[in-house]
Parts: structure tokens; sequence; C-alpha cells
């Protein structure tokens, strides 16, 4: 098994799930460090269930992760297939995105059993209503807008806070609508600063002395918009910028408890014989859905939430 991309809370979890899993129904397991990077270089630890102790509540992953320039060539994938047949490796579990995902294909490809596991904070992958590290990354953002309000309220500012989110604002909506955020600005949605200032303005004139704005940082730099907000409505405003704050800490109960369903799943898709699937969570429960269906697919954005968080924003 590996861990890919973007680190995210509740990876370990996961980890934690495919070791004890994976023992327990007489697999020797192996974890990969360094993703791609370490199949490459063959840089292996033999897992046993004590390698796994008191991990579950850590956040980031034990097996660390890298992008790999080299996996994406031929010869490096290649290199990677030799040291897993070398090293008997019957089948793979990768926890990562959508790039991720693809490393996946393409070790199927080469005759490598592997199964996937949604990991991204962003909650961007078709084909899964969850990833892990989204929930912990949303919880984060909102205990970062009820510290900022206390400040906002004290001194009767308004603030504009950059969450992450390039391609896609499901972190800004969640935490957005969760913490009452007065403007919401996403990738999904085009938006006015002329329509921000104008519910800023509004929200003024019948005694509101603070606001808040969450900027994904998909839409432009948060310094950038809290500056023209300054300057259309001349009220004072402060940006902050969370940036990795987002992905640390240890995972909420969500994220532990569906790493660990997603991660013992894998294990007996690769038990049954299943490659090329993805275990994802859909309607409370696991699903698994096939590589080819979910890579390169947008995951589909809900409208009638954005306008649910503007409605009780007013």
């Amino acid at each position: 098994m590996l861990t890919s991309g973007g680190d995210a809370p509740g990876m370990n979890a996961a980890i934690r799930a495919i070791v004890r899993k994976g023992i327990s129904v007489g697999l020797e397991v192996l974890g990969v460090q360094r993703g791609y990077a370490g199949l490459i270089g063959a840089d292996f630890l033999q897992m046993g269930l004590s390698s796994v102790a008191d991990v579950i509540q850590r956040g980031g992953t034990v097996l660390h992760t890298a992008r790999s320039e080299e996996f994406r060539a031929p010869e490096g994938r290649a290199r990677a297939v030799e040291n897993l047949r070398r090293h008997g490796v019957e089948g793979l579990i990768i926890v990562g995105g959508d790039g991720s995902f693809r490393g996946a294909q393409a070790l199927g490809a080469a005759g490598v059993a592997a199964v996937a596991i949604p990991g991204s904070i962003d909650n961007d992958i078709y084909g899964t209503e969850l990833s892990i590290g989204f929930d912990t990354a949303v919880n984060n953002v909102v205990e970062a807008i009820n510290k900022i309000r206390d400040t906002a309220s004290s001194h009767e500012r308004t603030f504009v806070i950059e969450v992450m989110g390039r391609d896609t604002g499901f972190i800004a909506l969640y935490a957005g609508l969760a913490g009452g955020a007065e403007s919401i600005l996403i990738p999904e949605v085009p938006f006015s600063l002329d329509e921000v200032c104008d519910r800023l303005v509004r929200g003024r004139d019948r005694g509101k002395r603070h606001s808040l704005i969450l900027v994904a940082e998909g839409v432009g730099s948060g310094i950038a918009v809290g500056e023209e907000i300054r300057r259309r409505t001349g009220f004072e405003t402060r940006v902050t910028v969370l940036g990795h704050l987002q992905r640390g800490g240890s995972p909420t109960a969500t994220d532990r408890y569906i790493a660990s369903l997603m991660g013992a799943r894998a294990v007996e898709l690769l038990v049954e014989g299943r490659p090329g699937k993805m275990v994802g969570m859909a309607g409370g429960g696991v699903v698994e859905r096939d590589l080819t269906e979910v890579i390169g697919r947008k995951k589909e954005f809900d409208p009638a939430l954005y306008q649910l968080a503007l409605t009780l924003s007013v």
C-alpha cells in the first residue's frame, strides 16, 4: 500500500485498517514509503500489527507522500512494476486523489492488481460523497472562522478568509455554510465583487457591524479581494490566508470512520480478485466504482447548497 499526492487527515486510519485487515485474512503487508517515488526506489517497509499502533489519531501519513515525475515516464513505471514483482507483491492499495488513481490505472494495465481509496481534503473525487480528510479540513476552517469572528465582532471589521480549493470550492462552501459567512467565492460560481460589496453595505445599513467573506484560492487571491473590498466600501478589512493549517491536525471521527471502512473493503476486493476499483462512500455506506468510471470526471456541484448558504447569511 502507499499514500500519494497531498496528505489528508485520516490516511493513517486507512493504513491501520489495511494492515490489520490484511493480516487478519492471512496476508503479508508491505508499506511503500513516499508514494510512487518509493515504488521506483523499492522503499518498502514490512508492516505488522504493532507498526500501526497509536496512528489512528495522527494527521498526515506515516508512510509519507511525494510527487514523482519519474513515475509518469514509461521507464519509471517499468521499474516500479519490476520492484513489485521482485518483492512478490500480488496486490497494491493506493490512497490519494485523481493523479494517484491514474497511477493505479497505469499499473493495472501493466498487470498489477490495484485498488484505490480517495484521500483528498478537497473532496473533489468523482464517485464518492466523502474523501478522506475533507471533514477534518472543513472543521479546521470552521474553527478558524469561529476565532476570527470574535475579533471581527470586537473591532467591527470585515474579514476575508482564503481557504484551499484550486479547482473546486467544496471546502469553502461547506465551511462557509457551517460558519455563517456572508459571501462565499468559489470556482464553480461566477461572482461579482460589486454584488459582494453591495451585500456588505446592505448589511451595515441594517446594523450589521462585522462580516466574513470566504474565498477559495481558485478564484484568486484573498489579499487582492480584501484590498478591493476596502477600496470600494471604505470598510476596515483584514485578510487571513489559512493555507496548510487546513491539512493538519488530528482527523475527525468521521474521517477515521470512513478511512477504516474503505481500507478494510479495499483489502477484501483484492482478496476477491476484483482489482481496478475505487472504494468510496455513498448513502452512508461503502460503494465500489470502476477506476475507468472515476478518473478524469468532475464531481458535481450542488447549486442549491450554495443558494442556501446565501439565503442564510443575509
